[in-house]
C-alpha cells in the first residue's frame, strides 16, 4: 500500500487543516507560502551538465564545502513521505481515503517536529499525485514514476532520515494497530524500534517491526528509512483513531517521540 526534476516543497507554516473523518475526507486547499518556502527546480545528477561557472579556469575542483549554507536546505532534514495522493488514493473503507489520512497524519507530525525544532520536510503539502512531477523517468507506468519521484527527493536535499507514513488494511478485521517496516540496516532497525514502542502505547498492542525487502523505498534510500502503517482501517477500533482529530494527534504524536528517540540516541 506503499520521483525529481520540477519537485516543490512546501514547507508548512500554517494552522492544521479538519481532520478526516468518515463523512467529509481532508479539503483540497492551495497554500500560499513566503518563496524562500519553495524548493528550487532540480534535475537527477545524471542530467546536470557542468557550466563554466561551476569551474575554476584553472581546471581545479571547487571546495563548496563553505557554501553549504547557501543552500535551500542548509540542514540536514527529516523528510516525511506522505504516501499516495490525487489519482491513486491507496486503501480504502466506503468514503474514507488512506491519502486523506496519510496527509492528515503527516501534517500533524511536520509541525511537531517543527516545534521541538528538528528541521522537517513534506514532499506533499495536498492532494496530488508525485507522479505527475516527475517528467525524468522514462516509463509509462505511473506507479513507478511516483516510487522514483518519492526516492530521487531524498538525495536532492540534505536528509537525515525517511519515514513513510501510510495507512494498513488486512483482510481479518481484527487485525489492529501500527507496523513499523524497515530496510535491512541498523540505524533504520533502530528507528523502526523506537517508533514502533510508541505505536504499541496508543493502541495498547504488542506489535513487532517488519524488515520491508519488497518495498522500493526502503530498497533504494540511501539514508536510514522506514515505512509507517499508522493502523488498520479495515478494523474498527483503528479507524476511528485514523479518522479523528484526536486520533491523528495520538499517531503523529508516537511518531515524533519515536524520531526523537531516536536522533536523541545516536
Amino acid at each position: 500500500m506503499i520521483k525529481s526534476a520540477s519537485v516543490c516543497l512546501l514547507l508548512l507554516t500554517l494552522v492544521l487543516p479538519g481532520s478526516v473523518t468518515e463523512a467529509s475526507p481532508v479539503k483540497k486547499q492551495a497554500l500560499k507560502l513566503p518563496a524562500h518556502a519553495v524548493h528550487p527546480k532540480v534535475m537527477p545528477a545524471a542530467q546536470l551538465s557542468v557550466t563554466p561557472e561551476s569551474t575554476h579556469s584553472s581546471g581545479r575542483e571547487i571546495d563548496q564545502s563553505h557554501l553549504r549554507h547557501l543552500h535551500p536546505f542548509a540542514h540536514d532534514v527529516v523528510l516525511i513521505d506522505v504516501g499516495h495522493g490525487g489519482i491513486d488514493g491507496g486503501t480504502s473503507y466506503g468514503d474514507i481515503l488512506e491519502k486523506d489520512i496519510n496527509l492528515a497524519i503527516s501534517r500533524r507530525l511536520f509541525m511537531l517536529l517543527r516545534k521541538e525544532g528538528y528541521h522537517a520536510v513534506l514532499n506533499r503539502d495536498a492532494d496530488y499525485a508525485l507522479s505527475d512531477d516527475n517528467r525524468w523517468h522514462r516509463t509509462s507506468s505511473r506507479h513507478r514514476r511516483d516510487l522514483s519521484q518519492r526516492k530521487q527527493l531524498s538525495s536532492e536535499i540534505p536528509t537525515k532520515l525517511v519515514v513513510s507514513v501510510h495507512v494498513n488494511w488486512g483482510k481479518n478485521a481484527s487485525k489492529r494497530g501500527g507496523i513499523v517496516l524497515h530496510q535491512s540496516e541498523g540505524r533504520s532497525t533502530l528507528l523502526a524500534e523506537t517508533i514502533q514502542e510508541q505505536l504499541n502505547l496508543v493502541y495498547r498492542s504488542n506489535n513487532g517491526i517488519i524488515v520491508g525487502k519488497p518495498y522500493y523505498l526502503l530498497n533504494q534510500t540511501q539514508v536510514p528509512a522506514v515505512i509507517v502503517e499508522t493502523g488498520f482501517l479495515s478494523n474498527m477500533e483503528d479507524r476511528k483513531l485514523l479518522t479523528s482529530r484526536n486520533g491523528q494527534m495520538m499517531i503523529a504524536e508516537a511518531i515524533a517521540d519515536g524520531i526523537i528517540s531516536y536522533l536523541t540516541a545516536l
